[in-house]
């Protein structure tokens, strides 16, 4: 019997369900171990000054480390590019969609208004740089929550709209939701893909979880959040990333700005298939030589979790 450890929102739930099916597929007995974490608990402080992207699966990694389950099951996007010790990457799927996309209170139009002063939701300083650089008049505010809660915030707001990741509407048939693709917006590294983590030492589990892993989604998000530990960004870096294959060539688009639109850095690379696993590391380092340490230096500096 395989225990997964899983937060307790539905889109998390979505996701244990689907290694549960994998699992099963494989002929392997599963149970779901629920547990909240802390990014669940607090709903009222910024990401970054709770410790980043951790605060989601902190919980459930010690709870892995102590023998009280046996894989948990993460958003890959929120795993933090180095894994505590003692934890290893057993597992990543295929890919959904990677891109963001707008939600509205109630339409498009505000869109075409040259001048109009639009209000959008986002937590994360990404989306905010990038949505900024292509709509200058707008201004943006934070949000938190899951991904019900935050829709339900917009509808009793008087904000136009919100961003989300295309991925975790489509997961919980919110489609309808979405009004417009954001695909000139570059995503989070590992955007759209579940990872799963065993212990290190669990060679068993690790070699059941093979079963259902994606070489392709694998290398390009190894390729992404390469680019991201690299460049030393955390939670709160407006960082960009997203490498896809095409015709047996791996295409990067990374970005670098700074939270007001001011400063932008952009990298374009693409390889061979088989010479590409360097791409994110390369590109950080043409990020690094255009001044992106100068940027993430200045972001305030992450909580860290002990």
């Amino acid at each position: 019997m395989i225990r997964i450890g899983t937060r307790k929102s539905k889109l998390a739930l979505w996701q244990a369900y689907k290694v549960q099916e994998e699992l099963k597929k494989l002929g392997q007995h599963s149970e779901l171990v629920l547990i909240e974490s802390e990014g669940d608990k607090v709903l009222d402080t910024p990401l970054p000054l709770m410790g980043g992207k951790g605060v989601f699966t902190k919980a459930l990694d010690d709870a892995l480390v102590a023998g009280e389950i046996d894989i948990a099951v993460h958003s890959h996007k929120d795993i933090p590019t180095d894994l505590p010790s003692g934890i290893s990457l057993c597992s990543v799927m295929e890919r959904a969609n990677p891109y963001d996309v707008l939600v509205v209170r109630k339409d498009l139009g505000f869109l075409e208004e040259k001048n109009y002063a639009g209000l959008i939701a986002t937590s994360s300083n990404r989306r905010k740089s990038q949505w900024l650089d292509r709509y200058h008049n707008h201004s943006t505010c934070d949000i938190r929550g899951n991904v019900q809660t935050r829709i339900k915030k917009l509808r009793a707001s008087k904000w136009d709209g919100a961003i989300f990741a295309a991925a975790g509407l489509q997961r919980l048939e919110l489609d309808h939701e979405i009004a417009r693709v954001l695909d000139w917006m570059i995503p989070a590294p590992a955007q759209g893909a579940v990872a799963v983590v065993c212990r290190e030492n669990d060679k068993e589990t690790a070699a059941i979880c093979k079963g259902f892993h994606h070489t392709e989604t694998a290398l390009c998000t190894r390729i992404e959040r390469s680019f991201l530990n690299k460049l030393n960004g955390g939670c709160s870096a407006p960082i960009g990333a997203y490498a896809k294959i095409e015709a047996g060539v791996v295409k990067l688009q990374a970005i670098v700005m700074d939270p007001n639109a001011e400063i932008k850095i952009e990298v374009t690379l693409e390889k061979e298939l088989a010479l590409a696993e360097g791409l994110g590391i390369e590109a950080a380092e043409y990020a690094l030589a255009k001044g992106a340490k100068d940027i993430i230096d200045k972001l305030p500096k992450e909580k860290r979790l002990h």
